[in-house]
């Protein structure tokens, strides 16, 4: 270990940021985490901002004190790598300077529908299609366009709208460069061919950002530069060490899982729920949404998204946990999930007939979805509520792998899992119960991290490519076995209950929406 190679990687996050030296065997010699004391702070309802250069301080924060505290193992690091959050965007200035401060991919402000109109031929043939209701809403919740209707002055002196992704690159080497697997955003970005989409694309109206105030953009894996100035300054890092791109949070967890082929799939218990597949082959993992980049060159991750997924289990912890059950958690040593994971084997699969549609926020192609909780009666518990929770989370994702399978030709045969919820062996063997499939985790929680350090030993050529680093650097450390009992039930349940429920609750949803306007 002594003689190894290091990657300085940062994984950016929602609620912390995590720094750390990762070897060419896959070990994480050293890590520091920074929990933000504010993840967002919100002027209005719904709203989620953040400063803009509040993540490089943390940076900058957590490097240093990896300097301090692991002074003789910077000697080894090669290179810099990161991964970040999704979809979370700042203005910048002609001197690349935030004119305001950024807006989080939590954040749910929207314009109304006349405010910036769609062209009429082009709205007419989303009618024909029957994708208006998807399109209005991403065209009436992207953050440009809120900025172009309510915000004119700084968008009149945006020189850049950049992604959070971007402008850490930035800071890191002075270069406005970034990742094609980093353009997972509401942006005009054409994922199937990896480039800005023309003024002739049909779906170009509903983000429609000037080619020129879009930055540069590079493959995942090249180098975007030497560390800039500013960064040597601030950290004392060498000056000659470089920074390399890499992608987007999720789809650096889904390679740090060893999800690179066509036969796996990657589940990320988050704040979002997600299942991603690899595959060469471009197809939309639902119609009309496309299959996003992949860290891995020539690679295409399709993505099945639960918004809020493993959220709720934060509502929840909010909204049902007692003050005596805080303290018995906090006597034991143990956060809340941990104490209540500890019950779930208490309650029945199936919930005692309890089952849970985790939208409560709506999806990008269900945008006419609630969430919804039904079978209650007098025999259910909060702990029925939370086992409910993650199979109406799991539930939804086997609808994503079931939809994505047929729609790729693909045939997963084990599902990786990574994100908070998989450090739960409970929640992994009631997913492994559910999907039917054997579930495994690796030997680390930090898969971002090591997916992000994986493309950074490609690059230096510690390894020749994506496969040789996976087989060097991810080891299974856990491997969870489907009762197939259990997954007859599940699957009993989901084909005859859950997967009927949105489509009865949608008009009421759409009745319940026209009623409450009717308020107002």
């Amino acid at each position: 270990m002594e003689n190894t190679k290091l990657i300085l990687t940062f994984d950016v996050g929602t609620q912390s940021t995590r720094g750390m030296l990762v070897n060419e065997k896959g070990d994480i010699e050293a890590i520091i985490q920074k929990v933000y004391p504010e993840a967002y702070y919100s002027k209005n309802k719904d709203w989620a901002e953040q400063r803009a250069d509040f993540y490089y301080e943390v940076i900058v924060e957590i490097t240093k004190e990896l300097i301090s505290r692991y002074k003789e193992k910077f000697e080894r690091v090669i290179a810099v790598t990161s991964t970040v959050f999704r979809d979370s965007v700042i203005c910048l200035d002609e001197n690349r300077k935030p004119i305001r401060d950024m807006i989080l991919w939590l954040d749910k402000r929207e314009i109304d529908s006349d405010e910036l109109p769609l062209p009429k031929l082009k709205e007419t043939i989303f009618k024909l299609v029957g994708v208006i209701d998807m399109v209005d809403m991403q065209h009436r919740q992207s953050v440009c366009n809120y900025i172009m209707s309510r915000e004119k002055e700084v968008w009149s002196k945006t020189d850049k709208y950049v992604v959070l992704s971007t402008y850490l690159n930035y800071k890191l080497s002075g270069n406005l460069i970034d990742s094609k697997a980093n353009m997972i955003a509401h942006m005009p970005f054409d994922y199937k061919h990896g480039k800005w989409s023309g003024k002739s694309d049909l779906t170009r109206c509903v983000y429609d950002i000037p080619l020129e105030k879009l930055c540069d953009l590079c493959e995942p894996g090249d180098v975007i530069g030497y560390l800039s100035e500013e960064f040597v300054s601030d950290t004392g890092l060498n000056p000659e060490l470089v920074v390399i791109a890499t992608g987007s949070d999720k789809g650096c967890e889904t390679l740090g899982l060893s999800v690179a082929s066509t036969n796996k799939a990657a589940v990320s218990f988050g704040t979002s729920a997600t299942i991603q597949f690899a595959t060469p082959k471009y197809f939309e993992p639902q119609p009309f949404c496309p299959a996003y980049p992949s860290p891995q060159r020539g690679i295409f991750n399709p993505e099945y998204q639960v918004y809020r997924g493993y959220w709720m289990l934060t509502w929840f912890k909010n909204n049902f946990v007692s003050e005596e059950e805080r303290k018995a958690a906090k006597e034991k040593g143990i956060s809340i999930e941990e104490y209540f994971n500890s019950y779930l084997h208490t309650v029945p699969a199936g919930c005692d007939g309890l089952m849970l549609q985790p939208h409560w926020a709506a999806g990008v192609a269900n945008p006419n979805a609630k969430g919804a909780i039904i079978g209650w009666s007098d025999v259910q518990s909060k702990y029925h509520i939370y086992r409910a929770i993650i199979e109406g989370v799991n539930y939804e994702l086997m609808y994503g792998l079931e939809t994505m399978a047929k729609r790729g030709g693909q045939t997963i045969r084990e599902v990786y899992v990574g994100g908070g919820g998989s450090k739960s062996s409970e929640i992994c063997q009631i997913t492994a119960d559910m999907l039917g499939l054997p579930v495994k985790r690796i030997q680390t929680h930090e898969a971002c991290g090591l997916g992000a350090s994986i493309i950074g030993f490609v690059t230096m050529d510690v390894y020749k490519d994506e496969l040789e680093a996976i087989n060097a650097m991810v080891r299974v450390k856990d491997v969870f076995t489907p009762d197939m009992a259990k997954h007859e039930f599940y699957m009993a349940n989901y084909k005859n209950v859950y997967c009927k429920m949105a489509k009865r609750l949608v008009p009421l949803y759409k009745s319940s929406k026209s009623i409450r306007k009717g308020l107002h």
